[in-house]
């Protein structure tokens, strides 16, 4: 069953299929196995050898590559250079983007537990402090610093930008960067009020995208735990027998179908109406962290210990899974988002 349920079209459908059919014998896939499928430019305009694609391409294709933990550094990338391209569309550096050459990381409030300090400088922009645990950005050759004052593209040079690598506890690496960035280094893409829209499109944007990676993964770990359920025996019977079981896979769906539905709004929202789009992406996020408990803890009791253990990709799945319910941020934040626009 496909991971979201959005609008498709040719292009749209035969993107997700091929990754689909890439990942149906892999377990994990890296960054050059992505790249060799042609996932740098997905956001890139198709002016500058991408494929055009925005919002939508980016959910559906985190939605496939969740399960396979393979969607934390190419989301980032994915919103990096689709900020770009939205900004800069005839900027030089798409096209090694586009083909892999080069890597991007967004560094945002969605991607960031805190963001440097962007300040106008000699007539142009500074930009100096810390940004801590930025999702992508070990490995990137560029950064994309959203700021509601300036988007600014700075390359990841070692005397301008010092990095300090974590390894987190799903596996994905994150980074500390403290950037001592003057108006020489700091590439200005947008300013004022168009850096601040872009700054809150693009922040809901990778919200969404971490909302689809989630959903994919809670359905990943639902199909493993009915499967499972299948398999094991107690008492000469398949455990999926016993009702009780049966209705904690029940509550397990649930909570995945609304989280489902609300991302799908979400992902919809991102281009629309900015109170729409608060609205939709605060829901989104709210309803994803109580499914995320409610999926993985149902599946990784019904396994047993073993559902935690390294012979399983479950327990990987359920830590991933509640990566990204903590990368949201506070679910008091989300919420009040939602009622201040709602109202």
């Amino acid at each position: 069953m496909a991971g979201l349920d959005l609008p498709l079209d040719a292009g749209r459908q035969m993107l997700r299929d091929s990754v689909q059919r890439f990942l149906a014998d892999r377990e994990r896939v890296g960054w050059a196995d992505l790249t060799a499928l042609g996932l740098g430019g997905v956001t890139i305009p198709e002016a500058a050898g991408g494929f055009g694609g925005g919002a939508v391409e980016t959910a559906l294709l985190m939605a496939e590559l969740g399960p396979a933990l393979a969607g934390a550094d190419w989301l980032s990338h994915a919103a990096a250079t689709w900020l770009v391209g939205r900004l800069a569309p005839g900027h030089g550096a798409l096209g090694a983007l586009a083909e892999g050459r080069q890597r991007a990381a967004l560094v945002c409030p969605a991607t960031a537990a805190a963001m440097p300090i962007v300040e106008a400088a000699d007539g142009g922009w500074r930009l100096r402090g810390l940004a801590t645990l930025v999702a992508g950005a070990a490995e990137a050759d560029l950064f994309v610093v959203a700021d509601p004052q300036a988007v600014l593209l700075v390359a990841a040079d070692p005397d301008r930008v010092e990095q300090r690598h974590r390894i987190m506890l799903d596996g994905s690496v994150t980074a500390d960067l403290g950037f001592a960035s003057g108006p020489a280094e700091a590439e200005a893409l947008a300013e004022g009020g168009a850096a601040r829209a872009a700054t809150e499109i693009v922040t809901d944007m990778v919200l969404a995208g971490r909302c689809g990676e989630a959903v994919g993964l809670m359905r990943r770990m639902i199909d493993d735990t009915a499967a499972y359920m299948g398999q094991r025996r107690q008492f000469g019977v398949p455990i999926g027998s016993f009702q009780a079981l049966r209705h904690r896979c029940a509550d397990m769906q649930l909570a995945l179908m609304k989280a489902a539905a609300l991302t799908e709004l979400a992902v919809l929202s991102v281009n629309g109406d900015e109170a729409a789009r608060a609205a939709a992406v605060g829901a989104a996020c709210v309803e994803v962290q109580d499914a995320v408990r409610i999926v993985g803890e149902g599946a990784v009791q019904i396994h047993g210990a073993m559902g935690l253990t390294e012979e399983l990709a479950l327990g990987s799945r359920f830590k991933r899974a509640l990566g990204i319910a903590a990368a949201m941020g506070p679910q008091a934040t989300h919420l009040a988002r939602f009622a201040e626009a709602a109202a």
